[in-house]
């Protein structure tokens, strides 16, 4: 186990969030289960190369935008996979916002998106930024072609 990990508190449905994020990203694991007569307890797993652990603890916390996780996106391809699968049955925000089923809050971020946004020309810079604002899914082409002016 890594030395931080996030843990994160489902309202007795952790096996089947673990099994959903398992479906969504392609590497990805389930390692442990935990059981207390007969129900998940506490599982772990890994999406990518971080790990998580779930905790089946009841109603008394849910999720808030508060903390969220981004995914780094190489292409529009994989932008839209992530935008889709974990959106579906779940919430679409703006700017690459987005709550799954789970009420769990993602950012699906194009490499490219932070790339435009750290040009040297703040003028290029700043037009990005105003056309990521205007977004819910964020179209890597919109963005160059805001960058182009």
């Amino acid at each position: 186990m890594k030395k931080i990990t996030p843990f994160l508190w489902f309202n007795n449905n952790a096996e089947e969030a673990i099994d959903f994020y398992t479906a969504v990203f392609k590497n990805s694991e389930k390692f442990s289960v935990t059981r207390a007569g007969g129900n998940v307890l506490t599982a772990t797993f890994k999406l990518e190369d971080q790990e998580f652990i779930a905790l089946n603890g009841g109603p008394h916390f849910t999720f808030t935008e508060a903390v969220s996780f981004s995914i780094d996106c190489k292409s529009q391809e994989e932008v839209d996979h992530y935008w889709e699968k974990l959106s579906e049955g779940g919430q679409k925000s703006r700017c690459g916002w987005l709550k799954d089923p789970f009420g769990l809050s993602w950012q699906v971020v194009p490499t490219r998106l932070v790339e435009l946004l750290q040009d040297k020309d703040a003028a290029k810079a700043q037009r990005v930024m105003q056309a990521m604002m205007q977004m819910d899914k964020i179209i890597i082409s919109d963005l160059e072609d805001a960058a182009k002016g």
